[in-house]
């Protein structure tokens, strides 16, 4: 099936090679969950120099179908990762059937999501998954899909990371086109630790075919570990955590994404463990507003939010200071790397725009070419294998 899209049979002398996706920190990184993109939660977590995770779908305007980052805005003062809002994406497709975008799961198509999260400023992206939690995969084989759906995602974008910047290579240089198109983290997922190690074979599988122009991933995520028990020994988060231990690439670490509070403890202690985030205290105070009765103001959610990061502190401070450097936008590599793109290379700024233009060009531009088989309903029996399709030539 990927014969069917041709690679720029040329890679330009300016492209970058062996280009890392994140930067590793020394400290377990907790980021607190932001649900909105602006306004006083958002100035919350900046005055309080908290490290954010932000969704995707916080972005997107459903009236115009299109994503806007605000003017001004607090997040981009503060140290955050973007989430490809994978679990709000599956949720609505099953309420609402198809979207128009990615997979017919997501609202924006693959092109509007890998340029809004290369543009953002975040500290790094997630690629676009579909997540496993029993409450929208039920059952194995609905599993087994989705993991093979999230690499074959993966692999449409890269192919389009890799188009855009030999596009952009003809007018910039590798500097300028690794610091505007940066590459995303890749995501395992499933529920079982036999499924979290398939997933995690064809992630390699996919990601190897962009070396040596991508490095080994230095960050990678792995999801569907929301609510999800501790010490279950066949699907607990530890367990699932030590059966992948062994498949980690060596160097790279693991962003465990929506642990539970009572992991923390646990993964501050694992050296494969770069960090976590978490929603729950929003969740948290809701539901007791609810209960009690009573708004939930944002000076409510405030507290809770304090109160949230308070509590996972103290657990995590023998790897995370109040002073480190994780904490500062000031040091964060990937925003001096934007910063300093666009105040010294206005030139490669239009370059990105004349070469996100052309895509139209390519034919593996059209999702409906590039990846068909997630045209397919995820309950279709005619599920493809990732492992059947041909490889693709080294870039």
């Amino acid at each position: 099936m990927w014969r069917l899209f041709q690679l720029p049979k040329i890679m330009h002398k300016n492209m970058p090679v062996g280009q890392v996706n994140a930067t590793l920190q020394d400290e377990f990184v907790m980021r607190i969950g932001v649900p909105h993109k602006s306004g006083s939660l958002a100035f919350h977590a900046f005055d309080n120099s908290y490290p954010c995770m932000l969704s995707a779908s916080a972005f997107w305007n459903r009236e115009k179908l299109c994503f806007q980052m605000p003017e001004y805005t607090d997040v981009s003062e503060t140290d955050f990762a973007l989430d490809s809002a994978g679990y709000v994406a599956v949720s609505n497709w099953g309420r609402k059937g198809k979207q128009r975008g990615m997979a017919g799961i997501f609202p924006w198509t693959l092109e509007e999501y890998v340029e809004f999260a290369t543009m953002s400023g975040a500290s790094w992206w997630s690629q676009p998954d579909l997540c496993c939690e029993a409450e929208v995969a039920k059952d194995a084989e609905e599993v087994n899909y989705r993991i093979r759906a999230t690499a074959t995602l993966l692999e449409g974008v890269l192919r389009t990371l890799y188009a855009w910047q030999n596009e952009l290579a003809k007018t910039c240089n590798s500097t300028v086109v690794s610091n505007m198109l940066r590459p995303c983290l890749p995501i395992i997922q499933g529920r079982t630790i036999d499924e979290y190690r398939l997933s995690m074979e064809l992630l390699l599988e996919v990601w190897s075919r962009w070396e040596p122009w991508l490095a080994p991933p230095a960050l990678l995520g792995i999801g569907s570990m929301c609510r999800r028990q501790v010490n279950d020994p066949e699907q607990g988060l530890l367990a699932i955590l030590e059966g992948v231990k062994s498949y980690i690439p060596e160097g790279s670490k693991l962003h465990v994404f929506g642990a539970k509070g009572t992991a923390l403890d646990h993964l501050a202690q694992m050296d494969f463990v770069q960090g976590s985030d978490s929603m729950a205290w929003d969740y948290s105070t809701r539901m007791s507003a609810c209960k009690a009765g009573v708004s939930n103001t944002i000076e409510r959610r405030k507290l809770a939010c304090r109160s949230g990061w308070n509590l996972h502190f103290p657990v995590l401070s023998h790897r995370y200071s109040a002073t480190s450097s994780s904490f500062s936008q000031h040091n964060n590599p990937a925003r001096l790397a934007w910063t300093t793109s666009l105040k010294n290379h206005t030139a490669g700024s239009t370059a990105l725009l004349r070469c996100r233009h052309s895509l139209k060009m390519f034919p593996f531009g059209n999702q409906s070419f590039f990846i068909p088989c997630l045209k397919l309903s995820l309950v279709h029996s005619a599920r493809p294998s990732c492992r059947s399709l041909q490889p693709l030539p080294a870039p």
